[in-house]
């Protein structure tokens, strides 16, 4: 075969154009350190980097925004327990502290003034948020809680059902006594109370203040409705008392005090609802909230009529009667979600605020009583009580009497509290170890995902990259053929017809 100059030049320049593409794509090798620039180059490469970063963008997701979202709420609703469980540890200690007898007027005081200022932080944990979504409201983050304002306004239709496990014996008083002023009152010791004692069992509602009461039944465990009862309604137990003297009830009768919302039970009402096991359900409404009381939605089925032409309607239970979940859930992994909220009623019971409340309202009772024994002890030294002495004793002797009835009611509503306060606290440590379990579940999680994401990493690098130091070696390669290539045209084109004579 006959070879020309032609064909040697047109090979020697194929031979150097492909070289300069080898120095050229090593060159953008060298700069970008990437094994191809287009899919064209290597489809093997280009899908399995497609599917690789794919997989590696979801694992960033997962490790750099959920897991870090979901640890900071449960890090708030973590804070807040232990907050939460501090406020309701500070109550109990007060209430230990109450069943002491050496206790002062000063000492009942404190007390007073302690479980004030406990009571004023006792739901305020409930409103904590995380970037600004509240963490125990369930699907509704942007509301709060509680009250944080008073509301006189606002008109809540609430529905309850209690079970008869939930009554409880309560001591009822009647007769306090009124402090004379004068002589001739002192004198007519006919107007002395006698001051009486009546137990009952009652079921005490979340709120008191109530506007109406809608209806009120008593279901045994068969369904069938208890209606050998009869059912009174009073505004408040002077009520009570002016129609019943001593706060005395009939055995068949159920009464609800409207002011301080206790449903009170007569001796054989209270026996019936406990041998058929009986259920108590009660509509009523209530218009006007107090700052810190807990929204009636996030505990019950229930209607805002505020704006009687515009009722919201907040369902809490289901047509079965069962509580209807709002869990917050947040994918972590792949085909794995956390929930990591908790609902306030899973936290807060709503009869801590009404413990609380009569706590304080007992404290004070007391603390009147045992003012007024010392007022009349002042007024039995006074001149103008100096020819009604005997009087003035009897005086006394009743208001002693009030006073010891207080401390006694004192001391026993102490002993319960320290058991409720209990049970609320094991409530929130079982709370705090549910939500402690999520935690550590998430840090597993965020540990393996650090190493899928590492991993991930290694494989996408392995895939796509190139170590600099093959590709120089490569690129001088390519460089010195390239040049030679040069070299060897230069060699050709020198070539004449005289070379060869």
């Amino acid at each position: 075969m006959r070879i020309t100059n032609n064909m040697m030049l047109n090979n020697t320049t194929a031979n150097i154009n492909g070289n300069k593409i080898n120095v050229n794509a090593l060159n953008l090798q060298m700069s970008s350190q990437k094994k191809i620039q287009r899919p064209s180059e290597n489809p093997i490469v280009a899908i399995r980097a497609l599917r690789l970063r794919s997989t590696l963008s979801q694992i960033d997701q997962y490790y750099e925004k959920n897991i870090p979202d979901a640890m900071a709420w449960m890090e708030a609703t973590e804070t807040a327990i232990k907050n939460m469980n501090k406020i309701l540890t500070d109550v109990k200690a007060e209430c230990v502290t109450g069943t002491n007898d050496y206790l002062t007027a000063e000492d009942r005081s404190t007390i007073l003034k302690n479980l004030t200022a406990l009571k004023d932080q006792l739901y305020s944990e409930g409103n904590a948020d995380n970037a600004g979504r509240t963490v125990f409201t369930g699907f509704r983050t942007g509301s709060k809680l509680t009250f944080m304002e008073d509301e006189a306004k606002t008109t809540y239709q609430i529905k309850q059902t209690f079970s008869y496990k939930d009554m409880e014996e309560y001591n009822y008083f009647a007769g306090y006594t009124e402090i004379p002023t004068t002589a001739d009152e002192a004198k007519n010791t006919g107007n002395i109370p006698d001051f009486k004692k009546q137990q009952y069992d009652r079921i005490r509602l979340p709120y008191d203040n109530l506007t109406d009461i809608n209806s009120l039944r008593l279901v045994d465990e068969n369904g069938n409705v208890i209606r050998n009862r009869t059912i009174e309604y009073f505004d408040s137990e002077e009520d009570w008392e002016q129609k019943y003297a001593g706060k005395t009830m009939g055995a068949g009768h159920v009464f609800v005090i409207k002011d301080t919302g206790d449903i009170i039970f007569g001796s054989s009402i209270s026996k019936l609802v406990k041998s058929g096991h009986a259920t108590i359900e009660i509509d009523y409404t209530k218009t006007g909230f107090s700052k810190g009381e807990l929204r009636p939605e996030y505990y019950y089925d229930c209607t805002d009529i505020t704006d009687a032409n515009k009722p919201i309607e907040y369902k809490k239970y289901d047509e079965n009667g069962k509580k209807i979940i709002e869990d917050i859930n947040y994918t972590v992994s792949l085909n794995q979600t956390l929930t990591v909220n908790l609902q306030a009623d899973e936290l807060f019971d709503m009869n801590i605020y009404q413990d609380v409340v009569e706590l304080l309202d007992t404290v004070q009772n007391a603390i009147n009583a045992h003012d007024k024994v010392e007022r009349l002890k002042v007024m039995k030294g006074e001149a103008k009580y100096a020819d009604c002495q005997a009087d003035v004793q009897k005086w006394i002797d009743a208001a002693q009497k009030e006073a010891d009835y207080a401390d006694s009611q004192l001391t026993q509503l102490y002993t319960k509290a320290n058991e409720k306060f209990d049970k609320y606290i094991e409530k929130l440590n079982i709370a705090y170890t549910e939500i402690g379990a999520r935690g550590d579940q998430l840090e597993m999680t965020e540990a393996r995902i650090s190493n899928l994401q590492l991993t991930q990493e290694e494989l996408k690098s392995c895939n796509e990259d190139k170590e600099l130091s093959d590709i120089i070696i490569e690129y001088t390669a390519a460089f010195n053929a390239y040049q030679a290539s040069l070299l060897s045209a230069s060699k050709i084109e020198k070539q004449t017809l005289l070379d060869y004579i």
